[in-house]
C-alpha cells in the first residue's frame, strides 16, 4: 500500500542535497539495495516564476513564450523527486548518482500562471551492470488533469543488486552531423543555477574528481534539453520524449550532432567526433 505525503511547498535543493550527504556515506556502506519505500510525495499549488523561466528560455536556447518546455517542468518536478531520495529508508545514496535516461509524455503545453500539482515516485529498482539503477516517475496535473508525465532513470555505480542485468545497448556509428555543440567549464555550473541541480559531479573537476570523474560533466538534461530546444515548433504541443545518456560531455568540451526528422518526428544523437562514442540518443515523436 502506498502512503501519500503532502509536502507544504517545493523543497529547496540546497537542503535536500546536504541532507543527501550527509546520508550518503551511511548508504554506500551498508549492505547492496533490496527495496523502495511505498510511499508518493505531493506538492499542490505550484506556479513556474517569470524571472526563472527567463533565465532556463536563455540558458537552453528555448524561444521566448509563456508556455513551459518540457526540460523546464522537469525542472519544476525534480526536487520533489529528489526529496523521495533522502527519505532514511531510500536505498541509494544520492550523491553521485549518473542519469541514465530520461522519458517525458506531455499531453498539453503547460503555461507561465497555471496552478500545477506535482506527484513523486520511486519505482523498479533493478541491477545494472554497473551497480543499481532506479526510477523517478512525475507527474505534473492542472486543472485536475495530468498534463506532463516523466520517468528518469538513474545509476548508483557499486551498490549491485541481485538479478538480471539488460544487455548491453547496440553499437553506435555516428551519423552524418547537423551541428555541433561548444560547451565551456561553466556550463554545469550555469545548468545549476536554473535546475537547483548540484550534484558535484556537474559544478567543478576537483568535486567530480572526489567521484571518480577525470572532470566535470555535463548534466544529462541539459543535453537532452538542449535538443528539445534545436527542435523548436515541430514537436507541437503534445509529444513523446526520450533520451539516454550513453557517455558523459566532460567539460569543457565539444559535442557533435545531428538532429533530423523521422517517420515518426524527430531523433537526435550526440557524440564526440574524435572517436566515435556516443553521449546521447534520443527521439521527439508528436502525439496529435
Amino acid at each position: 500500500m502506498t502512503t501519500t505525503v503532502v509536502l507544504p511547498e517545493v523543497p529547496s535543493l540546497g537542503g535536500l542535497y546536504a541532507r543527501g550527504a550527509g546520508l550518503s556515506l551511511a548508504r554506500r556502506v551498508r549492505p547492496g539495495p533490496t527495496s523502495l519505500p511505498s510511499v508518493e510525495y505531493v506538492v499542490r499549488g505550484v506556479r513556474a516564476d517569470a524571472a526563472h523561466l527567463t533565465d532556463y528560455q536563455h540558458l537552453l536556447g528555448e524561444s521566448a513564450s509563456d508556455v513551459l518546455p518540457a526540460g523546464f517542468v522537469h525542472v519544476l518536478a525534480f526536487p520533489v523527486a529528489t526529496a523521495l531520495m533522502v527519505r532514511p529508508d531510500f536505498p541509494l545514496p544520492l550523491v553521485g548518482l549518473v542519469h541514465l535516461s530520461n522519458h517525458v509524455t506531455q499531453l498539453q503545453p503547460l503555461r507561465l500562471g497555471d496552478v500545477l500539482d506535482v506527484r513523486a515516485t520511486a519505482a523498479d529498482l533493478r541491477a545494472h551492470r554497473s551497480g543499481t539503477q532506479v526510477d523517478l516517475v512525475t507527474e505534473v496535473s492542472t486543472d485536475g488533469a495530468v498534463a506532463w508525465r516523466g520517468r528518469s532513470t538513474y545509476l548508483a555505480r557499486g551498490a549491485h543488486l541481485a538479478g538480471s542485468v539488460d544487455d548491453a545497448p547496440a553499437p553506435f556509428v555516428p551519423p552524418t552531423p547537423t551541428g555541433r555543440w561548444t560547451l565551456d567549464a561553466e556550463v554545469g555550473r550555469r545548468y545549476a543555477d536554473v535546475s537547483g541541480d548540484r550534484n558535484p559531479i556537474h559544478l567543478s573537476a576537483l568535486s567530480a574528481k572526489m567521484l571518480g570523474f577525470p572532470r566535470a560533466i555535463a548534466h544529462g538534461m541539459y543535453t537532452a534539453s538542449r535538443a528539445l530546444a534545436d527542435i523548436g515548433a515541430g514537436r507541437g504541443d503534445a509529444f513523446e520524449w526520450s533520451a539516454e545518456f550513453v557517455k558523459p560531455v566532460l567539460l569543457p568540451g565539444t559535442v557533435t550532432v545531428r538532429i533530423a526528422r523521422s517517420p515518426e518526428g524527430f531523433t537526435f544523437a550526440g557524440w564526440d567526433a574524435r572517436s566515435g562514442k556516443p553521449h546521447l540518443t534520443g527521439s521527439v515523436a508528436p502525439l496529435r
